[in-house]
């Protein structure tokens, strides 16, 4: 449960770092900004999400940069979002007094976010009020490998190095010098700052409190479509805001994650770009934004699905946001790397790789868009088909599956249980609009896939299915996942003895799962890495579709109770420690908190999920 009123703390830091635990999230659907419980922002990427960083302290301290507001011998804070929306509140206690910081990628006023794709104004707010005593307020803008700054009337003209495509403006309602400035202030007092880019309107009137409260009420709008009857509904509202914050408003797409290279775990390798939209997390996200009264990202994200995959030559695992390919993987030598753990990434290696999983996520969302009246041309049918025609072979070739090993590919049981997917999907598609094609061999083609899931992934030693075809492999979490795409019963007796090997073998502890064990699964990259959020989520929906209600409860609670203070959640938890890894915040952990939030809603009522 969300704490309304939550007790101040001391600000800590490991290596020199904020955890991400003191990370709270603000966006406009084309970028988003991190800012610390210390009044730090260490990551802004400009213009977009995928954009090269202005700010990336958050992967090096020294090097990267941030934008700074803060108290002098600050002594401990707490931070807070404003209700039902992405306006972020630290307050910060120094000695002599208390000062109130309010942040927000700001939205233009009467911004309707269901279908407002213009929304951004391109403009950071940083609004700070001395509520009791005095402080004295430094506040720092640096860029990553510096800026200059010029002094105009309307404030401070700052272009940052080595980005002249970037046109930044700082003003403020007190004196700049420069772009490091203290500034004393009593109670009662303000310090605004606003951080403009793109086309910077110079002779815009500088009124920060208004553009804070029509952003607050554009939020408040858009929360007013949410709909859910379920535990935990603090925490499944904050999760709605938080995907509506990784939704790229203009294009329809969704990033996994808004930051790049936090690793998992500390001093390991495993640090990856996920400043990209995958197919996979389409999948996930619409089936889950759609549960919870949010039908217009879902058929937009659905839409820009469809239009990526109809645009490239092949189908694609992964795409930038405007549904280009991803930029090949580079290692940035110039940056430490989150406390201290290089490399830093950008682009993804990941993205040419062969995961016949890929069929069956795209005949779904095509599946999930004609179901609430998308519309169908020939042309796309045709290649919707032609992937149809490609799964009824491909569940048989190895590939890299859904976790992206590194390593020599495997037949993986869940690829071959999505190529089972894009079969089923098909087959229905066809049925029900009477399309010309194979439909006959379809359905009869997913229902052998079905079958030999579940008979060729079977270990009759282990009493469990296995992560790939044939037996004798290892556990994977993955296969939790088979029922929530209807590729069997969850309470089918193998798949309830596989959900039970799962929780028994693959526990990280205290309800936390391995995705798989690195000794028995090898994947190519040195290492072990931590608990998978997701994984846990999936266990919840099992156990609930398998009757297992009071058990599945305490799961989710627990599983809930691991968010931050304001709700956020990442990819992995240390399972040692309980502290936050990987890229933060995680779209994959949001979707969980709201699909394993409804399932149980529905389990408890009886109803089917």
């Amino acid at each position: 449960m969300l704490d309304p009123d939550p007790p101040f703390r001391p600000v800590r830091r490991r290596d020199g770092y904020l955890p991400l635990e003191d990370l709270g999230l603000v966006g406009d659907g084309a970028t988003a900004a991190l800012v610390g419980l210390d009044g730090s922002i260490p990551w802004l990427c400009l213009p977009r999400f995928d954009s090269e960083p202005l700010l990336c302290g958050l992967l090096d301290g020294e090097n990267g940069g941030h934008f700074a507001l803060t108290v002098e011998d600050l002594r401990d804070a707490r931070h807070y979002y404003e209700p039902d929306t992405a306006v972020l509140v630290t307050e910060m206690r120094g000695p002599d007094g208390l000062v109130r910081i309010t942040d927000a990628l700001v939205l233009r006023a009467g911004a309707d976010l269901s279908d407002d794709a213009g929304a951004s104004r391109g403009e950071l707010v940083r609004s700070a009020v001395v509520l009791d005593g005095t402080a004295r307020l430094r506040v720092e803008l640096r860029p990553r490998g510096g800026a200059q700054a010029r002094a105009l009337a309307s404030g401070l003209e700052v272009q940052a190095s080595g980005r002249p495509d970037l046109r930044l403006h700082l003003r403020s309602n007190h004196p700049l010098d420069g772009l490091s400035t203290v500034h004393d202030l009593r109670q009662g007092d303000r310090f605004d700052a606003t951080l403009s880019w793109g086309r910077v309107h110079r002779h815009h009137r500088f009124e920060p409190e208004a553009v804070l409260r029509d952003t607050a009420a554009a939020w408040r709008r858009w929360m007013r479509n949410f709909i859910y009857d379920g535990p935990q509904e603090p925490l499944v509202r904050r999760a709605a805001i938080t995907l509506k914050l990784c939704d790229d408003w203009v294009n329809g797409s969704l990033v996994a994650a808004p930051t790049s290279s936090l690793p998992a775990p500390i001093g390991g390798v495993r640090n990856w770009d996920y400043r990209y939209a995958w197919i996979r997390d389409a999948a996930f996200t619409v089936f889950a934004l759609r549960r919870v009264g949010f039908g217009g990202e879902a058929d937009a994200f659905l839409g820009w699905v469809l239009d990526a995959f109809e645009n490239s030559r092949q189908p694609r695992i992964m795409y930038t946001l405007r549904g280009d390919p991803v930029p090949e993987e580079v290692q940035d030598t110039g940056l430490e790397g989150y406390r201290r753990s290089a490399p830093v990434r950008w682009g993804n290696g990941a993205a040419d790789q062969r995961q016949h999983d890929i069929y069956g996520e795209v005949l779904d969302c095509a599946d999930q868009w004609l179901r609430t009246g998308g519309d169908l041309h020939p042309a796309l049918w045709s290649k919707l088909a032609e992937l149809a025609r490609t799964a009824e072979t491909a569940w048989r070739e190895p590939d890299q599956g859904i976790w992206e090993v590194r390593s020599e590919g495997r037949v993986f049981t869940y690829s071959a249980g999505m190529c089972h997917v894009a079969l089923d999907r098909a087959a229905g598609i066809g049925e029900r609009l009477g399309l010309p094609g194979p439909i006959t061999t379809w359905r009869a083609a997913a229902d052998k896939v079905r079958e030999l899931v579940l008979e060729q992934s079977w270990d009759e030693d282990a009493q469990c299915l296995s992560e790939h075809l044939g037996g004798g492999g290892s556990l994977d979490a993955s296969l939790l996942a088979l029922p929530l795409r209807k590729v069997v019963p969850a309470r089918h007796p193998r798949m309830a003895a596989t959900t039970a090997a799962v929780a028994e073998r693959l526990s990280a502890g205290d309800g936390l799962l391995y995705r798989y064990l690195h000794d028995t699964s090898p994947d190519g990259l040195p290492g072990d890495e931590g608990a998978f959020l997701l994984c846990s989520f999936w266990l919840v929906d099992n156990l609930a579709l398998q009757g297992h209600i009071e058990r599945a409860e305490r799961l989710y609670d627990s599983l809930c109770a691991r968010a931050s203070p304001l709700g956020l959640l990442p990819e992995q938890i240390d399972p040692s420690t309980g502290t936050f890894m990987g890229n933060f915040p995680q779209a994959f952990s949001h979707i969980g908190v709201i699909a394993s939030g409804v399932t149980l809603a529905r389990a408890k009522a009886g109803g089917t999920t």
